[in-house]
């Protein structure tokens, strides 16, 4: 049975997607989830696009895309965020997204990107019209 049937929450979505990789992605993907509840604890998850997660608070966040050789987490809004720690390694060129490209064996800097997803989300709230997941 796939992530993607129908009837499941997005959360249990988001779990079988992580199950179905079986190898260093979907490890990845859990710690990378991981960080961003703690981060957020008021963090909502969306299931989008054929399988991608999606976090929101506010408004959306980010993205958590997995392909062969990388994960992404690709902020919505990541043009306008400060990244002192420099974690933005992709999509650096576009006038709006950014992204981090995990790769196997990579270390996280869980502070920087805590700060990073906090501050994404202090910037959705700021906005001041409050989007809802869906």
């Amino acid at each position: 049975m796939s992530a993607a049937d129908t009837g499941k929450t997005p959360s249990e979505q988001i779990d079988g997607r992580i199950a179905e990789l079986n190898d260093w992605r979907g490890e990845m993907l859990a710690h990378l989830r991981q960080l961003v509840q703690e981060a957020l604890p008021q963090v909502t998850e969306e299931w989008k696009w054929r399988g991608v997660p999606v976090w929101y608070q506010d408004g959306m966040l980010c993205t958590g895309e997995t392909y062969k050789k990388a994960v992404k987490m690709t902020f919505v809004k990541g043009a306008k965020l400060d990244d002192p720690s420099g974690l933005f390694n992709a999509s650096l060129e576009g006038n709006t997204r950014r992204a981090i490209d995990f790769h196997e064996g990579d270390a996280i800097d869980e502070d920087a990107l805590k700060a990073l997803l906090k501050a994404a989300a202090e910037l959705n709230a700021s906005t001041g019209r409050k989007k809802r997941a869906g």
